[in-house]
């Protein structure tokens, strides 16, 4: 199989990448940069926007599928960059898909495209899309699957995944973030309510992909349906939140402030930095107050059902992983 992973050099893609390579499949990656590792796998890279069309389809001909696993995240920043990256780049990838003929696509969407602010506590498929969101990530991210879905057809066989709260080594986000943040002693619990929270491990997600992937053909079980993925380990926030940062030798988060606060705290800090222009992103916004304080984790019986999925590394085994990633610079030997 010849494979186009969109971002291949990213967190999630490069271990999708790495899978693909792992038992022969050829793979180009398009993403906006060089990889030192993508190159050593072998792997054939393209550099690109995903709001170039061209260069899109281009990076596309010759391939049997495409993993469409790249976008802009983040809790703030420009509503055109947010739509140009998830929405004009998606569609794209479908128009790369249909001019080299290509017969699936794997899109990579987020659980966040039906979050309403409320409790999701074993939350299937079945879950709507919200009137409105608190975020542009996820805003776009919608329309992006919408569209995704919608171009499910007897030529070309799409899915979507929705991995929730991706976490592990070579992590550049959630992780990073956490760490920096609980060093810094800036991390508050927003309540004090034991919410059961999703993750999922890197390579779990990324296997999820490849067995989506290999499920996936026109008029299949997969074709044309989206699914949620995790590690089927739901945790108290805080508990997830205070393992990571044990793994890093960071102390615990211990004190909080009430839900309400943190949502105004939001909504002031949304204000300044709009009005204001302040740059890097706020430390509160409405949808973060709200993902902080509220379940939301998922059944992910459909995806079991349908192409098989089961993680298969805990979240246990995977902090193990994690604490030795971290450590590893740390037992190379000077120059």
């Amino acid at each position: 199989m010849k494979a186009l992973v969109t971002g291949g050099g990213g967190f999630l893609g490069s271990v999708i990448v790495r899978m693909l390579r792992e038992r022969g499949d050829e793979v180009c990656s398009f993403s906006r940069g060089d990889y030192p590792a993508l190159a050593a796998l072998g792997v054939r890279q393209i550099r690109g926007g995903l709001e170039e069309r061209e260069a899109v389809v281009a990076a596309a001909k010759g391939c049997d599928i495409v993993f469409h696993v790249a976008a802009k995240a983040g809790i703030w920043g420009s509503y055109r960059d947010f739509y140009q990256a998830n929405v004009v780049g998606t569609e794209n990838v479908i128009t790369a898909c249909r001019t080299n003929g290509i017969s699936r696509l794997v899109y990579t969407s987020s659980p966040s495209v039906v979050f309403d602010g409320s409790d999701v506590e074993g939350g299937n498929e079945s879950l709507p899309y919200p009137s409105s969101y608190e975020a542009h990530y996820p805003a776009t991210k919608a329309v992006a699957e919408k569209l995704v879905l919608a171009a499910n057809s007897p030529e070309l066989a799409v899915t979507s995944l929705r991995p929730h709260l991706i976490w592990g080594p070579g992590d550049n986000h959630l992780v990073p973030r956490i760490v920096a943040k609980g060093r810094a002693g800036k991390l508050r619990r927003i309540g004090n309510r034991p919410n059961l929270v999703d993750t999922v491990y890197v390579d779990n997600a990324a296997r999820a992909h490849l067995q989506a992937a290999d499920a996936l053909s026109p008029g299949s079980a997969v074709a044309g349906k989206c699914y949620f993925i995790s590690n089927a380990e739901p945790l108290p926030l805080w508990d997830m939140v205070n393992r990571i940062l044990a793994v890093a030798d960071v102390p615990p988060v211990t004190r909080s402030i009430p839900p309400k606060l943190a949502y105004t705290v939001g909504c002031i800090c949304e204000a300044l930095w709009g009005v204001l222009r302040l740059s890097g992103e706020p430390p509160m916004t409405r949808f973060v107050a709200h993902e902080l304080a509220t379940a939301h984790w998922f059944d992910i019986g459909a995806a079991r059902r349908d192409f098989g999925y089961n993680p298969g590394i805990s979240i246990s085994e995977g902090l193990l992983l994690l604490r030795q990633s971290l450590r590893q610079p740390l037992q190379q030997p000077s120059a």
